[in-house]
């Protein structure tokens, strides 16, 4: 049995334990939190022994919420919370945020348009540090351990928040070189006669075109020779000459002022991508996610290559 007058972080516990829940396992609990497993177990011990009742139950292969350890989640999610709201209006000086906000991004967007409101932001808030993981894939929030993530031009969870942020614009390029083996492309349809790079997070066997002016739509199907989730190797193998691709606008921004890429059928543009921030629906917000969400509605339509969300 524990002392009554031994000191007992109940807090830390229970975090510990929500951390337990949410990446499925003590040894990936072990890693988010960077400690041992040991450390973990002996964690969990402390909080069963205190509360006097299993929470989990484990096997070789396996672990599960006993009832009581369902009831004490539900509570211990609620108590956090409120420590967090606590540790907020006590600690930090007119709201500065402090502690570590986990964000995860697109690679392309993490790499080079949101480097330099990051670094601004880092500079405002001394007390505040962030973990800036570039990932294109679907987030789950509990069990990568996540606080928010920016999402480019997909479904939204509605379990989720979701603030929409801003709008992509996208281009059909190719190079002159790759052009000069065709003729000359005056119609959608004739896109289906080049070969194509696909950007395929977003598209694979056909991409949709608007007139801009008239409105009219056309499906155009494409053969691509290549297939990439990287906005990058889209670029590079059509500056290449591999094929046609359509991308974000500012990734070839320059590359067409240069006159390496050449935008095919102004007047005709796909749907702008939708830009949002994402995180998972809680009682309380800490003040370092409240105001890099400020941050965000900010500065994103004014990143070159972005515009405002369009009604």
């Amino acid at each position: 049995m524990m002392k009554r007058n031994e000191r007992i972080d109940r807090v830390a516990l229970m975090q510990t334990f929500i951390r337990i829940v949410e990446a499925g396992s003590l040894s990936a609990a072990a890693v988010q939190l960077e400690t041992t497993q040991a450390t973990i177990s002996r964690r969990l011990q402390s909080l069963e022994s205190l509360l006097g009742t299993k929470l989990i139950l484990r096997t070789t292969h396996a672990m599960k919420l006993t009832d009581d350890g369902e009831r004490c989640y539900q509570h211990a999610k609620k108590v956090t919370d409120a420590w967090l709201e606590l540790e907020d209006s006590l600690q930090v000086v007119k709201d500065d945020p402090t502690g570590v906000l986990r964000v995860r991004a697109p690679h392309a967007f993490g790499q080079y348009q949101l480097l330099e409101p990051l670094t601004a932001f880092l500079s405002q808030y001394p007390l505040l540090s962030v973990e800036w993981m570039l990932n294109d894939q679907n987030v789950d929030f509990l069990s990568d351990n996540i606080d928010c993530a920016i999402r480019v031009g997909v479904e939204v969870d509605p379990a989720t928040v979701s603030v929409k942020l801003a709008e992509v614009p996208r281009t059909v390029v190719a190079s002159p070189a790759l052009l000069a083996q065709y003729p000359e492309v005056g119609t959608p349809e004739q896109l289906s006669a080049l070969p194509w790079v696909a950007v395929s997070t977003f598209y694979q066997h056909e991409v949709m075109l608007k007139h801009q002016a008239l409105g009219t739509e056309c499906m155009v199907a494409i053969s691509p020779r290549l297939s990439t989730d990287s906005l990058y190797v889209a670029r590079n193998t059509a500056l290449a000459g591999l094929g046609v691709t359509l991308v974000s606008s500012w990734t070839v921004q320059e590359d067409i002022a240069g006159g390496r890429l050449i935008e095919l059928l102004p007047d005709w543009r796909a749907t702008a991508l939708p830009v949002h921030l994402v995180y998972p629906w809680s009682r309380y917000y800490p003040a370092r996610l409240r105001r890099f969400l400020e941050l965000m509605r900010e500065v994103m339509p004014q990143i070159s290559g972005m515009r405002s969300p369009q009604a």
